[in-house]
């Protein structure tokens, strides 16, 4: 397993862009927790700062679709550079301004959250150019989603160590000056100066206009409230058994559980076509997710949330796989920017519904969100099947294109994203 892991990594480029890409997806994995400290520290009330976080949210998610098509039509460098100052200059704004006069806090914020450069889904589309074989670009994607397990736990950690030392604005400095530099570790590197997205259709759809995109959207969406309802179920199971640390207990159960579950299913290859598998993983993700409302004891209900994260990132490594063969041609970028948006949508959403779950049921029904949202998530697959099917897509000039590139173990990843 780790050997498989080591080639990978060896491959030249491979650890400059999945450790670039992390640095600079730092400043969005940790604007919810930094936002809120710094709004707070101001004077700030908890419905100010969340506010100002929502509308970074909001921002964020139109942002990543559009931007990622911008890279689409126009490379990776000219999008991805600019856009990462342009949202650290945002930051920074907020950080020298503070909470007064009100407009300008929440301009800044958007424009912060507008301009996040799209670097998941830019990183999704170099794969399979830098690693060429498509078992090691199916490993690529499962060590990709383990990585953003640990990113999303050691960033708010390290937003917290800034604060500590320092202060509020300088964590929100820090954490986007990093953002910058490791978005340019990315555009400076040979494959995305190289990378060209393959030739596209002139569609205001863009990504859009493929039924399969729309069915993993769907999903997905569901797959992102059940994530931001467990957050929320979790506070208040820790509200009824002890408080303090047992939050935090269960969801980095969760995350070590999606972090090992990652690590073994990348670390083989798989036959047969990922959008069958994925059904099953997607099926497994949401029986995982049902016996969290039987609400036993700290103990037992960290095994519970640890055994819930198992197939997280399995499913969101095989739907990278199934974007890549359903994205029509030329919008690679949008399209996996677009599942990270409905994501973030989703878990906004399944927070927003936890809260008055726990209020008219307990913690019990609070739980009960995520398990329902699993169930659909499931369903939204197996309604539309025949929209994931394993057809060849047709070039933009109309040509059947077969969407196995290598003939490999694990098929679907396509040619054409290299000039």
């Amino acid at each position: 397993m780790a050997a498989g892991y080591g080639e990978l990594l060896r491959t030249r480029h491979a650890a400059r862009l999945l450790t670039g890409t992390l640095i600079g997806r730092l400043p969005n994995a940790t604007a919810a927790l930094a936002v809120v400290l710094f709004a707070r520290a101001e004077g700030g009330s908890y419905a100010l700062a969340g506010a100002l976080s929502a509308v970074y949210g909001v921002a964020n998610a139109i942002g990543q679709p559009l931007l990622g098509r911008a890279v689409d039509r126009w490379g990776q460098p000219r999008v991805m550079l600019p856009a990462a100052v342009v949202s650290a200059l945002g930051m920074a704004l907020f950080a020298v301004v503070g909470l007064d006069p009100q407009p300008v806090a929440y301009a800044a914020m958007l424009v912060a959250g507008l301009f996040t450069p799209p670097l998941e889904g830019g990183l999704r589309a170099l794969w399979p150019d830098v690693l060429r074989r498509s078992d090691q670009v199916h490993a690529a994607y499962a060590l990709d989603a383990v990585a953003q397990e640990v990113m999303f736990a050691v960033g708010p950690l390290l937003v917290t160590l800034l604060v500590a030392g320092w202060s509020t604005a300088a964590a929100l400095l820090v954490i986007n000056a990093a953002g910058v530099l490791g978005a340019l570790s990315v555009v400076v590197s040979p494959p995305s100066r190289r990378w060209r997205s393959a030739p596209r259709e002139a569609h205001w759809l863009g990504a859009l206009r493929s039924s399969g995109m729309l069915v993993l959207i769907g999903s997905f969406f569901f797959v992102g409230t059940a994530l931001g309802a467990i957050a929320v179920a979790a506070v208040a199971y820790a509200d009824e058994h002890g408080g303090g640390l047992v939050s935090s207990y269960l969801l980095s159960a969760l995350g070590a559980g999606a972090l090992v579950g990652g690590v073994v299913y990348g670390a083989r290859p798989w036959a047969g076509p990922p959008e069958r598998r994925l059904r099953l993983l997607v099926a497994a993700l949401a029986a995982g997710y049902l016996p969290l409302v039987l609400v036993p004891g700290v103990p037992a209900m960290t095994a519970l949330a640890g055994v819930a994260g198992v197939f997280l990132a399995p499913a969101l490594a095989c739907a990278f796989v199934v974007i890549d063969r359903h994205a029509p041609a030329g919008t690679v970028t949008e399209a996996f920017s677009w599942l990270v948006t409905t994501f973030g949508v989703g878990s906004s959403v399944g927070a927003a519904a936890a809260g008055p779950a726990v209020e008219l049921g307990g913690v019990a029904l609070g739980f009960a969100v995520p398990g329902a949202a699993g169930v659909a998530a499931l369903v939204v697959l197996l309604a539309a099947r025949r929209y994931l099917g394993e057809a060849p897509r047709r070039t933009p000039d109309g040509v059947r294109q077969e969407n196995d590139r290598s003939h490999a173990a694990e098929p679907g990843f396509r040619a054409g994203h290299q000039a």
